[in-house]
C-alpha cells in the first residue's frame, strides 16, 4: 500500500496505553438460559394451542421458535468472536457477529410476516378458543420472555445482545397481546376479531423496533462507519494532531458488533517522534472514539511523490 519512500506504521501499542475498544461480553450463560427456557415453552405453548384450538397460541409458539433460533445464532456468533485469528483469517471470526445480527433482524421480520399472515387469515375465518387456558399459557410466556429479556438489558452496544433483547421483548409483547385478546373474548365471546387485531398492532410495534437493528446490521455488513462514530469528527481530530499537515484515505469500519477498526494516511513532514506519536494517537482514538484497532500510515511528503490514494474518490 505504501510507496517506497513512505513510512508505514501501525498504531498498535501492546503496552498499557492501548485498548482494543469493547470486546464482546460473555453472554453465554444468558443465551443458554434464554434458549433453554424458550425451547421448553415452545413445546408447552404449541401443545396448549392444539388442545384449546387457539391458533393464536400456535402462531405465537412458531414466533417463539424463530426467536430461539435467533438466540442460538447470536450465541454462536459470540463464541465465534472469541476465536483466535489465523494466517488466512487475520481478524478471526469476528465478522460472524455482524452476519448473525443481520440474520437475526431478517428472522424477526419473517416472524412478523407470519403473524400478519395469520392475523389476516383469522379475520376471514374466526375460530372459537378456550380463553381461560389461553390466558394462563400466554401469561407464562410473558413471564419467561420478560425474564429472558432482562438478562440482555446491559451490553446494548453489541448488536447481537440488542437483537436478543428485541427478540425476547417482542415475544413478551406478543404473549401479552394474546392475554388481552383472550380476556376480551372471555367477557365478549362474539368479539373474536379482537385476537387478529391485537396481533396486527403487535406486528407494527415489532417492525418499528426491528427496523433500526436491520439498518445498523446492514451498514456494518457493508463496512460503513458504526453509528455513534462521526467520521468527519475523527478526520478533524486527526488533522489537529501535532505535525500533521494532511489526512487522507480514512476508513472506519466494524470488525465485529463491538470492535471498530480504522486505517488512515497522515502526512507528517517531521516525524522524528514516530513511536510516541503513534502510541498517543492510538490510545486517544480508543479513549475518545472507541476505535480500538487503528492502523496509521505516516507519509513525510519528501521527494514530491504524491500518494495515489489521496484523492477523495479513490478507495
Amino acid at each position: 500500500m505504501a510507496h517506497a519512500d513512505h513510512h508505514h506504521d501501525h498504531g498498535h501499542d501492546h503496552g498499557h496505553g492501548h485498548g482494543h475498544g469493547h470486546a464482546p461480553a460473555d453472554f453465554g450463560r444468558a443465551f443458554a438460559i434464554g434458549a433453554g427456557l424458550n425451547i421448553a415453552f415452545v413445546v408447552v405453548e404449541a401443545s396448549a394451542g392444539l388442545i384449546t384450538g387457539s391458533l393464536a397460541l400456535v402462531a405465537d409458539a412458531g414466533h417463539n421458535l424463530s426467536d430461539v433460533l435467533g438466540l442460538l445464532m447470536a450465541w454462536g456468533a459470540a463464541a465465534m468472536a472469541r476465536q483466535l485469528p489465523t494466517a488466512r483469517r487475520s481478524y478471526g471470526l469476528r465478522k460472524g457477529t455482524i452476519l448473525a445480527s443481520l440474520a437475526n433482524a431478517g428472522l424477526l421480520l419473517v416472524a412478523v410476516g407470519a403473524i400478519v399472515w395469520e392475523a389476516v387469515r383469522r379475520f376471514a375465518d374466526p375460530h372459537p378458543i378456550q380463553p381461560g387456558l389461553v390466558m394462563i399459557v400466554a401469561l407464562i410466556g410473558v413471564a419467561i420472555n420478560t425474564a429472558t429479556a432482562m438478562m440482555f438489558t446491559r451490553g446494548q452496544h453489541d448488536l447481537n445482545v440488542r437483537g436478543a433483547f428485541l427478540h425476547m421483548a417482542a415475544d413478551a409483547a406478543v404473549s401479552l397481546g394474546v392475554v388481552l385478546a383472550a380476556l376480551v373474548i372471555w367477557f365478549v365471546p362474539g368479539w373474536t376479531w379482537i385476537d387478529p387485531a391485537v396481533s396486527l398492532a403487535i406486528a407494527a410495534v415489532i417492525i418499528a423496533g426491528t427496523w433500526g437493528l436491520l439498518r445498523d446490521s446492514l451498514d456494518l455488513a457493508l463496512d460503513a462507519a458504526p453509528r455513534g462514530i462521526d467520521p468527519d469528527a475523527v478526520r478533524r481530530w486527526l488533522a489537529e494532531r501535532p505535525g500533521v499537515t494532511e489526512v487522507h484515505d480514512l476508513h472506519i469500519w466494524a470488525m465485529s458488533t463491538t470492535e471498530t477498526a480504522l486505517t488512515v494516511h497522515l502526512t507528517r513532514p517531521d516525524n522524528a517522534d514516530a513511536d510516541s506519536f503513534l502510541h498517543d494517537t492510538a490510545h486517544a482514538l480508543a479513549e475518545r472514539f472507541r476505535i480500538g484497532h487503528p492502523t496509521l500510515q505516516i507519509e513525510t511528503g519528501a521527494g514530491g511523490h504524491a500518494c495515489h490514494l489521496a484523492p477523495a474518490d479513490v478507495v
